[in-house]
């Protein structure tokens, strides 16, 4: 899929939907934050959130004291949204939007966190273009936490495919300049209330 049609693909999906009416919303992403917990160290840890979009994951950084947050997303409209719910603090957040296969990094991070960007790489390009910015942006001893769908979750989401992924098959796509250190299984519930399998992989940079 070209950068003009995801774009357009996930604008259309902010702007038909709202923030919380995508299946992927979470009013509190609580385990996210728990793994940033246990492998960062708030005031001084640098993170980015690929695929941030409208994610609160950002307000509650915020809140727990990080200073060094930036977003990307390959949509405007999710970023505008995040922005005029933060208001003034919208300004302690840096926003980048690009698509992550094409971005260029422009400074390193010591975690790096996807919720449910990476199994929408179906093409195996885009996986190795995703994978040199990746080992590109994170520190050595920084991490990746990366969420999935797992192999008995959907597949497909907002009317496109998915690699689903166990953590040790997510672990050998990554390949050898990462190493899996902690993992997790998920039940998403949606805002319909129905529920979604996902994994959680924290990988860290050798």
């Amino acid at each position: 899929m070209q950068d003009e049609t995801r774009r357009a693909h996930w604008d259309n999906a902010y702007q038909s939907k709202g923030e919380a009416g995508v299946s992927w919303f979470e009013d509190t992403p609580a385990v996210s934050l728990d793994l940033i917990r246990r492998h960062a160290a708030f005031a001084s840890s640098s993170l980015i959130d690929i695929g941030g979009g409208a994610s609160r994951l950002g307000d509650a950084l915020l809140d727990a004291g990080m200073k060094a947050i930036t977003v990307l997303d390959l949509s405007p409209a999710a970023l505008d949204a995040a922005k005029a719910r933060l208001g003034a603090r919208a300004g302690d957040v840096h926003w980048v939007a690009a698509d992550v296969t094409a971005w260029k990094p422009d400074r390193s991070y010591d975690i790096w966190h996807d919720r449910a960007a990476f199994h929408f790489l179906t093409d195996p390009d885009d996986r190795a273009a995703y994978i040199e910015r990746l080992t590109a942006a994170v520190v050595p001893g920084g991490h990746a936490i990366i969420a999935t769908f797992a192999p008995d979750g959907p597949e497909r989401c907002s009317g496109l495919p998915v690699v689903r992924y166990d953590p040790a098959a997510l672990a050998y796509v990554i390949g050898p300049c990462f190493r899996l250190v902690e993992h997790m299984e998920h039940q998403h519930r949606t805002p319909w209330n129905s529920t979604q399998a996902f994994q959680f992989s924290v990988l860290q940079r050798v």
